[in-house]
């Protein structure tokens, strides 16, 4: 575990944050809200974003949220980030998200999303970012899947602007 810990940390490119899901947490359905999960997927990709780039971030989009699995108080919750690809001023972070039952040490896939955050400078203007170095053959899928995503999201808005003429 150690040698996977370092891996992460010394890895420019992805990071891992855990929570534990405590009680006030829970909706009126007794699962972890939303809302809640959100907010910890965006403080992960800010942080895998700004240790990549070194630049504060802003979240532009979010891609392909979706709850397939129920989250418990009690529950440790791993998000699981990785800078999948970078643009010019953005990059895409991938994100694996991980519910653990702590007591019966049983772990649950409980959903995968894409954050695209873009880089700031101190004049809160986009900035270039450093191009990611490809070094194994599942980066260099997660970076064609990150293109496709992208230009799902590009043609998508292209249609609604012109719906709204």
């Amino acid at each position: 575990m150690t040698d996977r810990i370092n891996q992460i940390i010394e890895n420019e490119h992805k990071v891992v944050l855990s929570h534990i899901m405590t009680p006030d947490m829970v909706n009126f359905s007794g699962t972890i809200h939303g809302g809640h999960i959100l907010h910890f997927l965006d403080q992960t990709a800010y942080a895998c974003a700004v240790k990549y780039s070194r630049y504060n971030v802003v979240t532009l989009s979010v891609d392909q949220v979706l709850f397939k699995k129920p989250i418990y108080a009690g529950e440790l919750v791993s998000f699981f980030a990785n800078v999948n690809y970078v643009g010019k001023t953005s990059m895409e972070v991938g994100i694996r998200v991980v519910a653990e039952n702590l007591k019966a040490r049983t772990q649950r896939h409980v959903m995968t999303c894409y954050f695209t955050m873009v880089a700031m400078d101190e004049y809160m203007r986009p900035c270039a970012v450093e191009p990611l170095a490809l070094e194994t053959e599942e980066e260099k899928r997660w970076f064609k899947e990150a293109e496709m995503r992208k230009a799902v999201r590009i043609d998508a808005a292209a249609k609604h602007k012109e719906l709204k003429k």
